[in-house]
């Protein structure tokens, strides 16, 4: 809780004491209204203060000015207590519905960690760094093991591998060599390269996605609250009918009827219509069903920032799924070893020995499957072949591990896998043995996910990634995806994204899930974005409106299917008390209903519509 909803609820607990021990006191006249005004105005002076703003800027009728006119009327009535009991019940609501949108999140550049800090450039033999918005198109920048490249630009010297998972979603590292293009943002994690900037700082990679999350954000669309969207018709038809109460019928006694015209009684019942008006079992039930449905949704492991995220979340009628980290695990395995001509064991031991000095993905993966302590005493003579893989003597034996370039270069007959993923050829004294197939593996629940997506009635399921064509559309075959799009970077991911904006119907919401920093525009751009909180950036998480705490894809369909249901609790709410407020009203107007009757018809509706609002919390 905020400092701010912190005085809110100060002021709360103040006027409800005051409130209590006033009712008690047998105090009468102006005492009574004195001292009633000081808890009042403790828990009402804001409600007044942006009724009377809305006033000076011609926007008047909405739910702080109703609130403003009905506890005044309440207060000239004489009936004190009601007026700060509605004014504290209004007050609790809204301390419910700031809670439940949280704290307002910050700027997202601030956590954008892709942004390098400063260049290398190499002067008279020493390295200096100096700020990338420094360097000219053209320069040679040196980049270091560990490092990000801070600017676009081609390689002149050095081989390496980079993780472009940060900016591309590929789940694979990249090797490259000179003659190579490389994008900023990218961590390079084997070899020193020499690079020459071909775009400046502010042009590159790196500058354009904080460019893209800043503006996707001001695009976002935005839920209406459920309240202010009530407020804008209810209030004006209820202060232009109190006001007709007020004047027509004490005129036609008088003109027509010939009678007394009785202001005093018509001014009552107008004052009393206005009384009976104030919707409290809507401005607590409602702000309270959603934070009763946030509630159910995290018991559940899912976070949602805001009741308006929640409004949306249950329009969704399309779902965009990132892939690496989001539908598969984001981590290597070896799935398979094919045409051995050896144990299937001797060929991966052979390869995670000749590997074994390497820190490449790749070969911790092998190292991984292997599950042995690495005995480096039997591995001689390793000598690592940029691009290609690796040549090392083990026991004696030449072993090569590597791609099919490796295989080319040593003048080795290879067999081509069937399959898709990361293949490492394995040859031994020249002749093949057969090879390893690497592949990231999907999550455990991911086809389930799909399923039980389309069973809940969402129309279009869509995957987006960086990847590879072979790879993605095989992930999307094996899952149950028929529309897919790949090699895409995060630019691409937004044009995409809004294309499906287009197709969509008016009142559907598009819904994008993912995890990285590369997701972040395109979180920020769909109606509704969700993130993988376990592993997912702190720029994704940031961007998003809904978070899933433990990275499991089937929460999204349950987030849909508790976002509905608090939904249809809310319309509930909203049918039922506005019924049983439009038949007090009607009766307040005849002279019928008592303002005491109204308010306890009033009450007794507020206390059953929170209780209905109650049950969102147990949302399954």
């Amino acid at each position: 809780m905020n400092k701010k909803q912190k005085k809110v609820l100060v002021r709360i607990i103040i006027a409800a004491i005051l409130m209590i021990v006033l009712s008690i006191l047998p105090l009468k006249g102006y005492p009574r209204f004195g001292l009633f005004m000081i808890p009042y105005l403790v828990i009402g002076y804001d409600i007044l203060k942006k009724a009377g703003k809305g006033i000076l800027n011609r926007q008047v009728f909405d739910e702080n000015f109703l609130m403003a006119v009905a506890t005044i009327g309440a207060i000239v009535l004489g009936e004190y207590t009601e007026g700060v009991a509605v004014m504290l019940f209004y007050q609790i609501g809204e301390l419910f519905q700031s809670y439940a949108v949280g704290k307002s999140r910050r700027n997202i550049s601030d956590l954008m960690d892709i942004r390098p800090d400063y260049a290398n450039i190499e002067v008279e033999g020493r390295i200096e760094q100096v700020d990338p918005d420094e360097v000219e198109v053209g320069t040679v920048i040196v980049v270091q093991t560990g490092e990000k490249i801070p600017i676009d630009g081609i390689i002149l010297e050095g081989s390496s591998t980079l993780n472009t998972s940060a900016l591309t979603g590929e789940s694979l590292p990249r090797e490259v060599k000179p003659e190579d293009e490389v994008i900023s943002g990218c961590i390079n994690m084997t070899g020193v390269l020499k690079i020459k900037t071909t775009k400046e700082f502010g042009e590159s990679t790196v500058s354009k996605i904080l460019e893209l999350v800043e503006n996707s954000s001001s695009r976002k669309s935005k839920s209406e609250n459920f309240i202010s969207k009530f407020a804008r018709y209810y209030t004006p038809i209820v202060c232009y009918s109190a006001l007709a109460l007020a004047v027509f019928p004490p005129i036609i006694n008088m003109l027509l009827l010939g009678n007394s015209p009785a202001w005093g009684e018509w001014i009552y019942r107008a004052l009393t219509f206005l009384v009976i008006s104030c919707p409290c079992a809507l401005v607590i039930s409602i702000p309270l069903t959603f934070f009763a449905g946030i509630g159910g949704a995290s018991k559940e492991g899912v976070l949602v920032k805001g009741s308006n995220y929640l409004e949306t979340l249950a329009r969704t009628g399309c779902v965009v799924f990132d892939k690496t980290g989001t539908l598969t695990q984001g981590v290597f395995k070896v799935s398979g070893i094919h045409h051995s001509i050896l144990e299937d064991e001797s060929v991966l031991e052979y390869a995670a020995l000749a590997e074994c000095y390497s820190s490449h993905p790749i070969s911790k993966s092998l190292q991984k499957a292997y599950g042995k302590p690495i005995d480096t005493s039997r591995v001689t003579d390793v000598q690592e072949i940029g691009g290609n893989g690796v040549t090392a003597l083990v026991d004696g034996k030449k072993i090569a591990a590597g791609n099919g370039k490796l295989m080319k270069r040593l003048g080795i007959n290879y067999q081509e896998c069937k399959h898709v993923g990361t293949v490492v050829h394995v040859a031994v004294n020249g002749v093949y043995a057969g090879h390893i197939l690497i592949s990231d593996q999907l999550k455990s629940h991911t086809k389930e996910a799909i399923h039980t997506l389309k069973s809940a009635g969402i129309k279009k399921v869509v995957m987006l990634t960086g990847d590879a064509k072979n790879v993605a559309e095989q992930v999307a075959k094996d899952i149950g995806i028929s529309m897919v799009y790949s090699e895409l970077l995060p630019a691409d991911k937004v044009t995409k994204v809004e294309e499906l904006l287009e197709q969509k119907g008016k009142k559907e919401k598009l819904a994008f899930v993912g995890d990285g920093i590369n997701d972040a525009p395109v979180l920020s751009r769909a109606d509704i974005g969700i993130a993988m909180g376990a592993l997912g950036s702190d720029a994704a998480i940031e961007a998003a409106d809904v978070v899933l705490m433990d990275d499991d894809p089937l929460k999204v369909a349950k987030a849909i299917r508790i976002s509905r249901k608090c939904i249809k609790i809310v319309y509930e709410n909203i049918y039922f008390a506005i019924g049983i407020k439009v038949l007090c009203l009607i009766l307040g107007a005849l002279g019928i209903a008592n303002m005491w009757l109204a308010i306890f018809a009033d009450v007794g509706v507020m206390v059953l519509a929170v209780l209905n609002a109650i049950r969102a919390l147990f949302a399954k």
